[in-house]
């Protein structure tokens, strides 16, 4: 009898180990929900619902809801912020949390859920839409450009800009920031939180009196002409660099870290179970000018650019992150010397941020029409997970198959 009791649990555990260790392959696989593009098609339960279905039946395990676009407003339940019920003209209005009903409807088929924000834009300057536009409150705490006829603008007032940013380097913008963080955490079963639009809007803003401030207590000392002492606009759009030029990118670079590890904090005091994340393009040399470092501050990748210096890779906020969610929004694939490509993208990110945190890749939908398996195959084979950016593409250019495809293909690998 002893020995088949013995048989027994040798079975039972040798089993279980292995549907563990099953398990533990299956690699995190995102659909991103963008709140503005998807603004009338979520008005109901039922298509919420639906495509939660679809997006679990095609093989993706986690969905990301974005619940604060670039307009300020916001698609949960808040004391802070007003409910978004305009986008471009089109108008609804809930008497249910639209927040809640994704996470009860996603943990019902199984699926985790990331939370979104857009974190320092808080208006459309396209449309005049949105939160600075409406409360005075925000006047004078939006970007301020410099331009290259030497004036300054408020990016309120900049047409051609995506989202009217807030001044990262104030300390009311990233405690009213912060908030929004904590508000979320504390009342949303959510899994993870990915931060987005947490950078500057271009590497022209923002130089007004509250960042040349801050840019001189950074420093330590007086900057007495700014910003000609940072750079000056040359005739041909160029620019030629001032006194502080090194120092002001690093400047900007650490108001961004030290904001991502303030969110960290924030969360972990909260729910050290929540994840955070970050998107950034992968193109990560071009990108310095928005403050975005996700490097590990153990690379010396930006001494090779003439704006990098020891100061600026210290700032590098990998380590501060769970997941970096690379944005390979690239249209070619295949390459390890092509820069242009997924594969090459995927790559230099794991070069630079090494072990400090996961790498997946990232991927636009409208760049693969016809190659989405490919394209999908590669970022599971490559990385450490995958997300697909975004519904609505995949919906309009019925590109449901040829994930289903991709992700088939790339686990057979596994």
């Amino acid at each position: 009898m002893n020995k088949y009791i013995i048989a027994f649990f040798i079975l039972f555990f040798t089993t279980n180990y292995s549907f563990a260790k099953t398990f533990s392959k299956e690699k995190p696989k995102y659909l991103w929900f963008d709140a503005e593009a998807n603004f009338k098609r979520f008005a109901s339960k039922d298509s919420i619902s639906y495509y939660l279905e679809k997006a679990k039946s095609v093989g993706f395990n986690q969905v990301v809801v974005d619940v604060k676009p670039i307009y300020g407003g916001v698609l949960y339940k808040s004391k802070i912020l007003p409910p978004l019920t305009t986008v471009k003209g089109k108008v609804v209005h809930r008497d249910w949390d639209y927040l809640q009903y994704f996470i009860d409807e996603a943990h019902r088929l199984g699926l985790k859920v990331t939370v979104s924000t857009a974190m320092f834009t808080a208006g459309h300057p396209g449309t005049s839409e949105g939160l600075v536009y409406e409360d005075k409150r925000w006047n004078g705490k939006t970007c301020l450009e410099y331009l290259p006829n030497g004036q300054m603008l408020d990016i309120r007032d900049d047409k051609q800009k995506v989202g009217a940013f807030l001044n990262p380097a104030r300390k009311d913008v990233r405690k009213y920031a912060l908030s929004i963080v904590r508000e979320i955490v504390k009342n949303y079963d959510v899994d993870a939180y990915a931060l987005d639009y947490c950078r500057y809007p271009a590497d022209n803003s923002d130089f007004s009196k509250e960042t040349h401030k801050a840019f001189e207590r950074y420093l330590g000392k007086k900057v007495k002409n700014f910003p000609q002492d940072v750079y000056t606009w040359n005739a041909d759009g160029t620019k030629t660099p001032g006194i502080y030029y090194k120092e002001w990118w690093a400047f900007r670079s650490h108001v961004i870290s030290s904001f991502v590890k303030e969110v960290r904090d924030n969360i972990h005091a909260i729910n050290n179970k929540i994840k955070l994340e970050y998107w950034a393009a992968s193109w990560i040399h071009a990108i310095y000018g928005q403050g975005q470092n996700w490097a590990s501050p153990k690379s010396d990748f930006s001494l090779n650019y003439p704006w990098g210096s020891e100061a600026y890779n210290e700032t590098g906020f990998a380590p501060y992150l769970d997941t970096f969610l690379c944005g390979t929004y690239l249209e070619r694939i295949y390459g390890m010397d092509d820069p242009e490509s997924i594969e090459y993208g995927i790559a230099r990110a794991q070069k630079l941020i090494g072990d400090d945190c996961s790498v997946f890749g990232t991927i636009y939908a409208l760049n693969h029409k016809t190659n989405i398996a490919d394209a999908v195959s590669i970022c599971l084979e490559k990385s450490a997970g995958l997300m697909v950016f975004d519904i609505v593409q995949v919906i309009e250019m019925d590109l449901w198959d040829g994930i289903k495809e991709g992700i088939e293909r790339a686990e057979t690998q596994q």
